[in-house]
């Protein structure tokens, strides 16, 4: 067995050891489709309220995957948990003395949370986007509708590039309250703040979370003014996001102490 295998096979066995794993990626899966489908009940209990514009307008599909936005909030925690509780628990030096190149060590814990979150982030979507066309009943759609299944695989793909990106900062910050001090108002206040002020609108939608939920819009009606990204742009930038993120925890765990 090569090392980085047999470091991802240490890894691994980590995250499936530890509590808060199972609970945080159950957490995702939780708060995505149950708000999916309690918003899309929510809609077919109002729907002959709604006035006649907003009938029109109305995209089944982007309800289905509304849910994703909050269940983002679990798969964070998961992705710095997996570097912080280390960290908080003085492990990483045993970690790092069992695996003293440190770039494969940080690669295995990279692949490891990828491998855990991906599958639990395309079980998470499309039974978000499943629930809530049910709760939608006859007002609903389904995955053949235009970018229907595209937003779907890209609501995959945000959930599992935002927590690679937390995985990066929590390397960084060497530390779960640290990284979870910044990330939780930097992306579920601040950069939606920021992405509705007036002047700074567009900076304020390339920041990860406001980029990566681009991935999400389902068809040209999602690409406004407050929403300046298509969904390849979307993707495009917060890869760079997760790219420096990575890049900055490897440099930080190569060049400093655990």
């Amino acid at each position: 067995m090569s090392a980085l295998a047999a470091a991802v096979a240490a890894e691994w066995t980590k995250l499936r050891t530890v509590r808060s794993s199972h609970w945080s990626l159950a957490a995702v899966f939780a708060l995505s489709v149950g708000l999916g489908a309690l918003v899309g009940g929510s809609f077919r209990a109002q729907w002959a309220e709604l006035p006649a514009d907003q009938r029109e307008q109305f995209d089944a599909a982007a309800i289905g995957l509304y849910g994703v936005g909050v269940g983002q909030l679990a798969v964070v925690v998961f992705g710095v948990l997996a570097v912080g509780a280390e960290y908080g628990s003085g492990t990483i030096r045993a970690s790092l003395a069992a695996m003293p190149r440190r770039g494969v060590f940080f690669g295995a814990k990279v692949l490891a949370v990828a491998a855990a979150v991906l599958p639990v982030a395309l079980a998470t979507a499309f039974a978000a986007f499943i629930a809530a066309q049910s709760a939608l009943g006859p007002y609903g759609t389904g995955l053949g509708a235009p970018g229907a299944l595209r937003a779907t695989l890209g609501a995959a793909a945000y959930l599992t590039l935002i927590c690679v990106f937390a995985t990066g900062v929590a390397m960084m910050l060497r530390g779960s309250a640290r990284a979870l001090g910044l990330l939780l108002p930097l992306l579920f206040l601040g950069s939606q703040g920021l992405a509705n002020v007036p002047g700074i609108r567009a900076v304020g939608r390339c920041l990860p979370d406001q980029a990566g939920l681009a991935m999400l819009v389902t068809g040209e009606r999602g690409l406004t003014v407050q929403d300046p990204l298509s969904p390849a742009a979307g993707a495009a930038v917060l890869l760079a996001w997760t790219t420096a993120a990575l890049t900055g925890g490897y440099l930080i765990l190569r060049r400093r102490d655990a």
